[in-house]
């Protein structure tokens, strides 16, 4: 997270961003591991509190498996309040570090796209917003052509940030959007353009193949940039989310998750089984409705703040 300005004193921390999944998650554990006997039943509803949470079964196998071996090596000698720390390490060994970094030095492009009603939007606006409060110079690429509202939308969202917004009056094609935006990114010297892309049904294969196309140009056009696929998913949509993940790295190839509404789930484990299952990091995870209400992802800060 060297990129990023530590958070000001006065803002929100994790701790309450993430209150239902604290409260419910962390709760449960905390309560199950008061107990001193590391028994059968234990660990049964331990596994069940997983999984309730959107820890997919195999994650969750893989947890249970860890955590009894550790446990285990203690012969009965570990507290209670170690055991929670032990099963806090253990999750944070299986996520994979965010990878998401920005190179001042050149331009930046951060592909955006996801399935219908997932956020992506104001997704991209809290992204921006993060960005810009860097001192970095943006571009968003209004590409999502097929639905007017999503142009006008970010459209607003930019002169409300102070970013440029490149995007086509009437019907026009995506590519040909993306191909304005590089040209205006590359000429400019920008240091980050955000695309934002129309949501698609990850199992369509006409839909993806389009995906896959607008990546091409990309890469194509700004060969030296440095390029980063952003999946967008709905923390609420459950284990699905694994599946579309699975669909959108094969299509396109995916670098981080952004999870939207995280603030509105009491199930956080689905950062855990994304980033464990598909070895995928995740990025950023959205908070709120405010342009303000992202976190760059630290998995140790995360895990801290379900289990405190």
């Amino acid at each position: 997270m060297g990129f990023f300005k530590k958070k000001k004193p006065e803002e929100k921390s994790l701790y309450e961003d993430l209150k239902q999944t604290k409260l419910s998650l962390g709760g449960k554990i905390k309560k199950l591991f008061s107990r001193s006997n590391f028994d059968t039943e234990f660990y049964n509803e331990l596994e069940e509190a997983l999984v309730m949470a959107d820890v997919s079964v195999e994650t969750t196998m893989e947890l249970i498996g860890l955590l009894k071996k550790q446990i285990e090596k203690q012969k009965g000698k570990i507290t209670n309040k170690d055991s929670i720390q032990l099963l806090e390490t253990i999750i944070e060994s299986l996520l994979p570090e965010n990878n998401f970094d920005v190179d001042e030095k050149k331009l930046n492009i951060i592909f955006v796209f996801g399935v219908n009603g997932v956020g992506k939007t104001t997704s991209i606006a809290k992204l921006a917003n993060l960005l810009n409060e860097q001192g970095l110079s943006i571009i968003i690429a209004a590409a999502d052509t097929y639905r007017a509202a999503a142009v006008e939308q970010l459209d607003i969202w930019s002169q409300r940030l102070g970013v440029h917004c490149i995007k086509h009056l009437g019907k026009s094609k995506p590519s040909a959007v993306i191909f304005d935006a590089l040209d205006a990114a590359l000429s400019r010297k920008s240091q980050v353009l955000i695309v934002d892309t129309a949501g698609r049904l990850h199992n369509k294969e006409n839909l993806m193949d389009e995906l896959k196309k607008l990546n091409k140009i990309i890469a194509d056009k700004a060969p030296e940039a440095n390029r980063y696929n952003l999946l967008v998913v709905d923390s609420n949509t459950g284990q699905n989310a694994v599946q579309q993940t699975k669909n959108f790295n094969e299509s396109v190839g995916i670098n981080g998750v952004f999870l939207s509404k995280m603030d509105s789930t009491a199930k956080g484990g689905i950062a855990v089984t994304l980033a464990h299952q598909m070895n995928i990091p995740v990025a950023f995870i959205g908070t709120g409705e405010k342009a303000s209400d992202i976190r760059y992802f630290e998995k140790n800060i995360f895990v801290e703040s379900i289990f405190e």
